[in-house]
């Protein structure tokens, strides 16, 4: 699926192609939370890097998170918006065929998920709800199944 994104102020604009577009995965790691998560979330989405067009390259700014603001495995160039603050999108460089794009600044209609994994609850703010349903599964820290491999046996295999 094409997804096209933008920044608040409309500086940064991008677009990407993504297998995994549909925003089920809820984390509450400190990072997202303090970096991009109003509800004490965000959502991060998979998307193939090498699509990714830019323009207004210019404004982006990178955090690079490393274990020494959070977990021991928390290595990621975390993309804004350097006019508006707007979270963008992740970069691993371990995973370097891979963007994971905000679901918030996503501006191309998303598909709704079937349930949500809330995931790094172990990390959660006290002051954070964590509005699961019947069939959310939840986790104190990362789950077994792959962004691809949820997607898929939801049936929505890569197009």
């Amino acid at each position: 699926m094409r997804l096209e994104g933008s920044c608040h102020c409309r500086k940064v604009r991008f677009r990407v192609d993504a297998a995994s577009p549909v925003p089920y995965l809820r984390c509450y790691c400190s990072i997202c939370r303090k970096v991009a998560g109003g509800g004490g979330y965000a959502i991060n989405l998979g998307a193939d890097a090498r699509t990714l067009e830019i323009e207004g390259a210019a404004h982006i700014k990178v955090y690079e998170t490393s274990p020494a603001h959070s977990t021991p495995t928390a290595i990621c160039g975390r993309r804004f918006c350097g006019a508006c603050g707007t979270a963008l999108w992740n970069f691993d460089p371990r995973w370097p065929d891979f963007v994971h794009p905000f679901a918030s600044a996503i501006d191309t209609d998303l598909p709704a998920a079937p349930s949500h994994v809330h995931m790094m609850l172990g990390s959660k703010a006290g002051w954070t709800p964590v509005d699961a349903g019947p069939d959310d599964a939840q986790f104190d820290a990362y789950p077994e199944e792959a962004l691809a491999a949820w997607h898929a046996r939801h049936g929505y295999d890569a197009e």
